[in-house]
């Protein structure tokens, strides 16, 4: 990758930048802040009732792992999404696909080259996660599930924008697109199921009005699945599987899914990382083949 014209020019000129230290230093501030006053609390509180509360710091850990995710899922569309339209809208794109490198060196200098930047973010705020190692609660193996799946979570936000970018013409355009689609994935997946399952649910207790009986167990069916997109509930299974918390992940599955045995029910964690990752690849395929002359202005009039 050190090879790729567009990743050595985006590192250049984002090493050049006070913008990115100038992010760093406020988000390890914050969260330093933010775990010196959970420590502070608990030590004023166990001075009063001669106890330490540790579910305080895995608390703390929640936190961070949240903001890291808030911060991946938000702020990598806003990277990727102006990088492809930005070189068209500066009309330097076309110069860029007429010398030797080709679309895919494009697309993953853009791509790397965000990732690389929003992983210093998350590898500089580890001093203040590790602190939950020095009560106990988590372990290695638990830090190692977060990080792959920050990695996921990193690769379908950018590639999401980067393939909004290059089949825009308008950097802003894209953006809207790019957190229009991000917010069917958060949002709309779990809408989907809840309009399933409430027209089941009503079906089932007018047919208990009719006919009789005992209401069986509704599900949404095969809109499900569609919940293996979703980020946030993935995010929320990893840290509830992590902290002993449950709640969110039960009550999706008691509403949505179907209580007997259900590979995909005990392997949700891997199967929905595998397929946001494969979603990704399928974005930046698309853009690929977007900013490709020989195939570029046919997908765009598909699309």
């Amino acid at each position: 990758m050190k090879g790729n014209p567009v990743y050595r020019r985006e590192m250049t000129v984002s090493s050049r930048s006070i913008r990115l230290p100038v992010m760093v230093m406020v988000f390890n501030s914050i969260l330093a802040l933010v775990a010196l006053l959970n420590m502070y609390s608990v030590a004023s509180q166990s001075r009063v009732t001669a106890e330490i509360q540790y579910s305080s710091f895995l608390r703390l850990y929640v936190f961070v792992a949240l903001i890291e995710f808030l911060m991946l899922i938000f702020i990598m569309p806003a990277l990727t999404a102006g990088s492809i339209s930005g070189e068209r809208e500066r009309q330097t794109l076309n110069l860029m696909l007429s010398t030797q490198m080709t679309p895919v060196e494009i697309v993953l200098g853009k791509l790397i080259s965000s990732m690389i930047n929003m992983a210093l973010l998350v590898i500089s705020s580890f001093p203040v996660i590790s602190l939950v190692f020095i009560y106990g609660g988590i372990q290695l193996k638990d830090l190692g599930l977060l990080l792959l799946l920050y990695l996921s979570v990193a690769l379908l936000s950018s590639s999401l924008g980067l393939c909004f970018s290059a089949v825009c013409k308008r950097s802003t355009v894209a953006t809207a697109l790019s957190y229009g689609f991000l917010s069917f994935l958060l949002i709309g997946t779990y809408a989907i199921n809840f309009f399933v399952w409430s027209i089941a649910q009503m079906g089932a207790a007018r047919y208990v009005n009719q006919v009789g009986g005992i209401a069986s167990q509704v599900n949404s069916g095969g809109f499900f699945y569609l919940l293996l997109l979703n980020p946030a509930l993935t995010f929320y299974q990893v840290i509830g599987n992590q902290v002993g918390d449950q709640e969110v992940s039960s009550m999706v599955i008691q509403h949505f899914g179907n209580r007997q045995a259900n590979p995909v029910l005990n392997g949700w964690i891997p199967f929905s990382i595998c397929l946001q990752i494969l979603l990704a690849i399928l974005f930046l395929v698309i853009a690929v083949r977007t900013i490709d002359p020989a195939c570029g202005k046919k997908i765009r009039r598909q699309l």
